[in-house]
């Protein structure tokens, strides 16, 4: 299949599955004109993503990336009135793109968005006694994939959903020699997932909107 396909497919999926969303799609919108690279999750995953959060019955969410907040949206709807999201941005532009799209969404009040590197600020959670988080969804710089999930084995409880995306990256990830560092931190990524033995985990290949891409879901265990 062609990636026109793929994206009549996602398509279809969307609008057979999905209800209009208006405050969604001015969030991409929103994000494309203010110049944020068009990486955000497709409309198929972000529902996933809800879902995922629905199931897990999370109250916590730790989100590493915002980008212009749409993912957030979506793992934000799926909170109780009382839950609570953090995600943490590196760019200060985008987290002001995040932070009015969540407001137009209501969700500010739900929603933190913290500004910094996350590798720096991902200590702050643990001094803040932020943690425990029921769900953390991976999905900023790869090359610092490594260190995001050794800062989320320490934020969450045996229970917690960790997902990682971007690990297959048009089928590069299998390429053990490769030089290309996003590949790199993917590669590493699903390695210590597996090797982990207090996760029990799967990853999902992907196409659509995106490209050819996947998806690794971790549960821990202990």
């Amino acid at each position: 299949m062609s990636q026109n396909q793929w994206t009549d497919v996602d398509q279809f999926l969307t609008e057979q599955l999905h209800a209009p969303d208006d405050v969604l799609d001015a969030a991409i919108a929103d994000s494309v004109a203010a110049g944020l690279p068009e990486i955000s999750v497709s409309a198929n995953q972000g529902k996933l993503l809800h879902l995922i959060a629905r199931i897990q019955a999370a109250r916590t969410v730790l989100e590493i990336g915002t980008l212009g907040g749409y993912s957030t949206i979506w793992l934000a709807r799926a909170l109780p009135e009382d839950g609570r999201l953090v995600t943490l941005e590196a760019d200060p532009g985008h987290a002001d793109v995040a932070r009015a799209n969540l407001t137009r969404a209501g969700l500010d009040k739900k929603v933190e968005v913290r500004v910094g590197n996350a590798v720096e600020t991902l200590p702050q959670l643990v001094d803040d006694e932020a943690a425990p988080f029921d769900l953390v969804f991976i999905d900023a710089d790869k090359p610092n994939n490594p260190t995001y999930l050794e800062w989320s084995l320490k934020l969450t409880r045996p229970g917690s959903i960790i997902i990682g995306d971007n690990v297959v990256r048009d089928g590069t990830v299998v390429d053990a020699g490769t030089a290309d560092p996003k590949t790199q931190g993917s590669r590493k990524l699903v390695e210590l997932i597996g090797q982990n033995p207090r996760l029990s985990a799967t990853a999902v290949q992907t196409v659509g909107t995106k490209g050819y891409d996947g998806f690794v879901l971790a549960r821990v265990t202990e």
